[in-house]
């Protein structure tokens, strides 16, 4: 019989371990390095007019590689990208776009290497017809890991239409100043509960078949002063305790790609820490895929190196794969010539990127077959919604106020009221006007046009009194809808990575958008207090990217609803909520301060010290992490702990140490969800514990008058901490065991073992 001349690394009958060290063997280096490199901006490779056709550029960086790697946003369309309907890539032109880019990769490949398609995928499709879901922070302040994995499912078989392998998602970044422009992008302050969503939204997606990349590895929230991409000026200890946890459970869960931060830690640029992207990351938590950079990332490192060449070899030993548009990565021939690094160090970053192209089937089947569909193809509109729904976080209902059960006329004031990308944050792509829904349009279409006006520049100077005698004459309740927009598409200017330079009209959040004041209804509030007077019911929806200093905002207002961006469904969320077609049940995500200068405002401090105290101020949080009114009352039974009998030790980190059981009833009249809590304190060890802390919670929906009952469970590895040598110890003694719901607490006990003190 004759033997096929095919090389092995054409037979699909190996492992796609065996078939990537076959074709690498086959490889120059200059090929080896291209598959490294991700230079290009995707969506700038193709032109529409007159006909759709390839750029010179990419055919050139085609030709220079002998193929490539993996190419950038074919589909992004936003302002920076200045991708629309009309020059974009539609999902009815994605199939034809998608394959002449990878038939022209493969034809002019010497070895017929199919390229990898990343896409930003932050909270939905960056695409022309993708899927959006509410932003981080909002899903965070929906406690569902069940809904969120749902929702990335749904996002996912999108993606899997459009043949992306790496879905670039935001979820390893720890909301800790709320300044920082990119909060949205965290799904809390808490670490455990990001960590749990964080592997909610992986498990969603790479269901489906498509990579999750996580982004941003690590501590990237940390910030100094709330400054986008600055310096994380913390030790081992504090970012094992808040900064690891995220990135522990996309790896648990499977994750094939990891993004490194821009930022650096405690003076090492990300890109450039070879014990966080190699010790920790693939040694301790066992990560097996590939560490991408972030965009122009390697470059920034010429500030620790004065040399691009040696930047792309320092971020490659380090433990970076693939490059994001820099220049380094292109150069690391010069580097092996000069002697920095090895060919064998650049077949270390390479078998990964291959085995990725077998494992995904690129060799067998490169090209689509059908066009990838719209959001209502995959049921990611209805998803939104519901995302949305249980988002929106109640914080205050001053004598039962809401929900508006009577057909009432009211008056809506706000800039943003009427805007849909307002509820929509940073990366997001154009979207038809019918395919969004403002606040404004959701109480038109719940209240019907002639019950809802609304007064867009309504504080104009000198006739404020004359406005607040409109109000109170002719309305029954006026509606405030405050807070921020992150939307892109009122004129901001952007740098070379796609960050926001200038804010462009309404936007004051997203990524570069950082604020040193976070006051945003001063104007309402004192118009509220120097007219109004109580005179008329005043309802504020907060709609955020951010938690904003709300004192103000809370004492002036009857009723307030904090809305982290709901998404382009939010509008009729929240008329629903407002009308009382269902009751809100969100919890924050995250802690929002009284004032500006009341930061840091999380909850989990250390108990070193008093925190939040100042001597201008209540020293507390005006609204803490995990507190949420809902239109029904819920009641806990008496909570039952339950010792296991385990002592606990670091080489069982799985084992129950403590269960505690209880009954949780909703004794009103709408549907609601408890969201107990359990918190511990540890009480010795030798280094500072935090004042409180979470360790589990659950979500459970009752329908009015139903009871039911729940579990929560404390493992050992929520007892670890670090020690004074920074080894693991459990070796704690006592620990306060709290647990909490809407804020308050609803039971508590002293847990105690054995051993305590320096381990």
């Amino acid at each position: 019989m004759a033997k096929s001349n095919s090389p092995l690394y054409r037979n699909p009958d190996l492992s796609p371990r065996e078939r990537a060290r076959d074709l690498m063997g086959q490889m120059t280096l200059n090929e080896k390095i291209g598959q490294l490199n991700q230079r290009l901006y995707g969506f700038a490779i193709y032109e529409t007019e007159p006909e759709m056709k390839l750029t010179d550029e990419f055919k050139s960086e085609v030709e220079r590689w002998s193929g490539i790697g993996t190419i950038y946003g074919l589909y992004r369309a936003d302002p920076w990208t200045g991708k629309t309907e009309d020059n974009g890539i539609t999902p009815e032109k994605s199939m034809e776009v998608y394959n002449m880019v990878q038939r022209y990769v493969i034809e002019h490949s010497r070895l017929g290497i199919p390229a990898l398609l990343s896409t930003e995928c932050p909270h939905g499709h960056q695409a022309l017809g993708g899927g959006i879901l509410p932003v981080n922070t909002a899903a965070g302040s929906t406690f569902d890991e069940k809904l969120l994995e749902e929702a990335y499912e749904a996002c996912g078989r999108q993606l899997r239409d459009g043949h992306v392998d790496f879905a670039l998602m935001s979820m390893l970044d720890v909301l800790r100043d709320a300044r920082w422009g990119r909060c949205e992008e965290c799904y809390s302050e808490d670490p455990v509960l990001c960590k749990r969503l964080s592997a909610a939204a992986v498990t969603g997606m790479q269901k489906t078949g498509v990579y999750s990349v996580a982004k941003h590895f690590c501590a990237q929230g940390e910030t100094t002063g709330g400054v986008n991409a600055s310096a994380a000026r913390i030790g081992e200890r504090e970012l094992r305790e808040i900064h690891l946890p995220p990135a522990e459970g996309a790896v648990e869960a499977g994750a094939m790609g990891v993004m490194a931060a821009y930022n650096e830690i405690d003076g090492v640029n990300c890109h450039a820490n070879a014990h966080l992207l190699k010790d920790i990351l693939r040694d301790e938590m066992g990560f097996k895929g590939v560490v991408m950079a972030d965009g122009c990332a390697i470059d920034n490192l010429d500030r620790v190196t004065d040399d691009n060449v040696e930047s792309g070899a320092l971020a490659l030993k380090s433990g970076v794969n693939i490059s994001l548009w820099d220049q380094g990565f292109t150069r690391l021939e010069e580097a092996v010539n000069r002697g920095l690094i090895t060919e064998a160090d650049i077949d270390e970053a390479l078998l990964p990127v291959l085995v990725m192209k077998f494992e995904r089937g690129l060799f067998e089947h490169p090209y689509m077959d059908k066009n990838m569909g719209s959001e209502k193809d995959y049921g990611i509109d209805k998803l939104s919604l519901k995302m949305a729904e249980e988002s929106v976080v109640l914080l205050k209902n001053k004598a039962n106020l809401l929900p508006v059960r009577e057909a009432k006329k009211i008056v809506v004031i706000g800039e943003n009221a009427d805007s849909g990308y307002a509820l929509m944050g940073d990366y997001t792509p154009p979207r038809k006007a019918q395919d969004m829904v403002s606040v404004l349009q959701g109480l038109k279409q719940t209240f019907g046009d002639a019950k809802v006006t609304y007064l867009q520049e309504a504080f104009e100077e000198g006739k404020l009194q004359e406005l607040s005698e409109k109000l109170v004459n002719e309305f029954d309740l006026v509606l405030f809808v405050t807070g921020g927009s992150s939307s892109r598409f009122e004129g901001a200017e952007f740098d070379k990575n796609g960050a926001s330079l200038s804010k462009g009209g309404r936007m004051e959040c997203g990524e570069g958008m950082d604020r040193a004041d976070l006051e945003c209804f001063g104007k309402e509030a004192d118009f509220i207090e120097g007219y109004l007077k109580g005179r008329i019911p005043a309802v504020t929806v907060c709609v955020a990217g951010r938690p904003y200093a709300t004192e103000r905002m809370a004492d002036t207002s009857d009723a307030l609803l904090y809305a982290f961006y709901p998404g382009p469904f939010g509008g009729t969320a929240i008329s629903r909520i407002i009308a009382g077609e269902i009751s809100p049940t969100g919890r924050l995500s995250a802690s929002l301060p009284r004032s500006s200068g009341q930061l840091p405002v999380y909850y989990n401090y250390k108990d070193s010290y008093e925190g939040i105290k100042y001597c201008d101020t209540d020293g507390k949080a005006a609204f803490s992490f995990g507190e949420g009114l809902m239109y029904s009352d819920i009641k806990y039974l008496q909570p039952e702990f339950i010792l296991t009998g385990n002592e606990p030790e670091v080489e069982a980190p799985n084992e129950k140490v403590l269960e505690i059981k209880m009954k949780v009833q909703n004794t009103g009249t709408y549907g609601a969800v408890a969201v107990p809590q359990l918190y511990i304190h540890r009480h010795a060890g030798g280094t500072t514990a935090r004042v409180i802390e979470l360790k589990d919670f659950s979500r459970i929906e009752l329908m009015p008058g139903e009871e039911k009952e729940l579990e929560l469970n404390l493992k050992t590895e929520d007892l670890i901490f670090y020690d004074y040598q920074m080894k693991p110890s459990v070796k704690g003694g006592c620990y306060d065991v709290v647990l909490k719901d809407q804020g308050k607490e609803i039971g508590r006990t002293l847990l105690g073992f054995m051993s305590k003190g320096r381990s």
